[in-house]
């Protein structure tokens, strides 16, 4: 679908360069001399690559829909990640380079995903935006810090660690964000 180059709007996949990119980011810019243009931060979708692009309005560029599809992880063995789609049982198995490191952190068994496809080619995995887990370690409160809005540090099951604040201890239940890491709340038993 062609859409102007100053419709772009962070999330969306064009297709440039022969490449697939996401928008990172825009913004609109206004020279004092000539015309106006937005300037986009682009992501390549399979290597990871960035680039700085400026597309003006009488520019147009091609949009791409990904398909977005459930499924549930089952398992990962030597790098790779088993998935079972949720209509037709099917399973795929997607290598480690899809996944960035801090997601596959997150992934638990029976988990449901979303995958992204481009003409039936896996691009993305998204996982949900949080996960609950079991705080494993925790460092004791410091005497007085209950009074102050601080946090301190925790290890959870997946052996990732975060800042958790003072009341929390081990065995805990936490909820936690899957895109950068952060404790958001307490579990709900």
């Amino acid at each position: 679908m062609k859409i102007d180059g100053n419709e772009i709007r962070p999330g969306n996949v064009i297709e440039h360069q022969g490449q697939l990119w996401r928008a990172v980011k825009t913004q609109h810019v206004k020279p004092g001399k000539g015309g106006a243009f937005l300037q986009v931060e682009l992501k390549d979708i399979r290597h990871g690559t960035k680039l700085n692009e400026r597309f003006r309005s009488s520019e147009s560029v091609e949009r791409v829909r990904l398909e977005q599809k459930e499924y549930q992880f089952l398992f990962a063995a030597d790098g790779t990640f088993t998935f079972m789609d949720q209509e037709t049982y099917e399973q795929i198995e997607l290598n480690g380079d899809i996944l960035d490191e801090d997601q596959s952190r997150f992934l638990q068994d029976g988990m449901i995903v979303q995958i992204e496809t481009h003409e039936d080619e896996p691009l993305g995995v998204a996982l949900p935006e949080r996960v609950t887990l079991q705080i494993v370690e925790a460092d004791p409160v410091v005497k007085g810090q209950t009074a102050t809005s601080s946090y301190k540090p925790a290890m959870l099951e997946n052996g990732v660690r975060i800042q958790v604040p003072p009341h929390i201890e081990s065995g805990t239940s936490v909820v936690v964000s899957t895109a950068d890491a952060t404790y958001v709340e307490r579990a709900r038993d």
